[in-house]
């Protein structure tokens, strides 16, 4: 099994987590964080080698990764696993199942790429590539079933994650936070190519929020010592360091829950907000020459998740040079002054919720188990 960041070690963990009872002496090794350690995953590399954003951002490291890929790619031909399981990151992914599949190694991908946004060529690769496909949008089901591609929908694991009604009150206490309190998050991303360009924007929104109303209470997740370590390193540089935002240590979910409006880097996290039902503003910023081309390779308007599923702008985007700290301060400005508007939101996305509510653990597992041929 392969993880390349965050989102992809929790959705694998999901996984294991269904595929252990059935599987009691089965073995996992590969490269996973802390979720899949937790499942008995044996890491070969540590995640981290591998979170990389961008198109231009992997050019100094396409070495170093093209060796890991390699390396592991000749152990798992020796080896001769039962099944390889690539969990999201598809240009590392994707690769290697090509490559493995060729030489009769069963392969499995968990999370399809957006080929409903871009680069909807990639599906001839994937083809090639991967022996079953595990989506977790409805949408993406016929999608793989037109192109002949092997596919299950078996839900999204944040939607059982994550309650239909999260209790504000518990996260709020959890947090030492005033029951009283209006609370907005900020999540500028659990990768260091996100904090790069999101860390300071959003704190600097966050001094001229302060600044309309000093009563706001502002929290910030971080996903572990080396982003706390670095976002600090942004702020201070920035000249942001006595903006009154209080860093926690992992606590997501409770700092979402806790929010009454998140300001979020686009991408999974933008889910758990919507799945939590809080009004949110997303920001994408990458390097300007990854801009450049990716700008013009999207099929559909949107970039958030709420606003793909929901098939148009439930909550406001700010991509590239529109992410200034004076239109995210404004835009989540507007969301705290609308509580009818956050009603209501938070009743499209509770449809959203029981629409990706499925046991994903037990789906996946019963997917893969088919394909190593230890179940019809």
């Amino acid at each position: 099994m392969v993880a390349g960041e965050v989102s992809g070690d929790m959705l694998a963990a999901r996984l294991m987590a269904g595929l252990r009872p059935q599987l009691p002496n089965v073995r996992f090794h590969g490269i996973g964080g802390p979720r899949m350690i937790e499942q008995g995953m044996h890491s070969d590399v540590p995640i981290e080698t591998l979170t990389v954003r961008g198109l231009f951002e992997i050019i100094p490291r396409y070495r170093e990764i093209k060796g890991i890929q390699n390396t592991l790619r000749d152990r798992l031909l020796r080896e001769r696993p039962a099944a390889f399981i690539g969990a999201d990151y598809p240009g590392f992914n994707l690769g290697l199942e090509e490559q493995l599949r060729a030489e009769g190694i069963p392969t499995v991908h968990f999370v399809s790429p957006q080929i409903w946004a871009w680069r909807g060529g990639r599906i001839k690769k994937i083809k090639r590539a991967v022996s079953h496909m595990l989506v977790i949008f409805p949408f993406e089901e016929a999608i793989y079933r037109a192109a002949g591609v092997p596919v299950t929908y078996i839900g999204h694991p944040l939607a059982e994650m994550i309650p239909l009604q999260p209790d504000v009150a518990a996260a709020r206490a959890e947090l030492g936070i005033a029951h009283d309190a209006r609370v907005v998050t900020i999540m500028p991303g659990s990768r260091m190519g996100e904090l790069k360009y999101l860390a300071e924007p959003f704190v600097a929104a966050a001094g001229l929020l302060a600044r309309r109303d000093p009563k706001l209470v502002f929290i910030a997740p971080m996903a572990g010592e080396r982003q706390r370590a670095y976002y600090t390193e942004i702020v201070n540089k920035a000249g942001l360091a006595d903006v009154p935002v209080r860093l926690v240590d992992g606590q997501s979910h409770a700092a979402i829950a806790a929010a009454d409006v998140v300001l979020v880097a686009s991408g999974t996290a933008t889910l758990e907000v919507a799945l939590f039902k809080k009004p949110m503003v997303i920001a994408y910023k990458v390097m300007g020459a990854s801009w450049q081309i990716m700008r013009h390779m999207g099929y559909q308007p949107w970039i958030g998740l709420p606003n793909i599923l929901a098939r148009e702008f439930v909550v406001p985007e700010y991509l590239q040079h529109a992410a200034t700290p004076q239109a995210l301060a404004d835009a989540v400005q507007r969301q705290l002054d609308d509580p009818a508007g956050s009603e209501a939101l938070a009743r499209r996305f509770t449809d959203m919720h029981h629409s990706l509510l499925r046991n994903s653990a037990e789906a996946s597992a019963d997917a893969v188990l088919r394909v190593i041929g230890r179940r019809k």
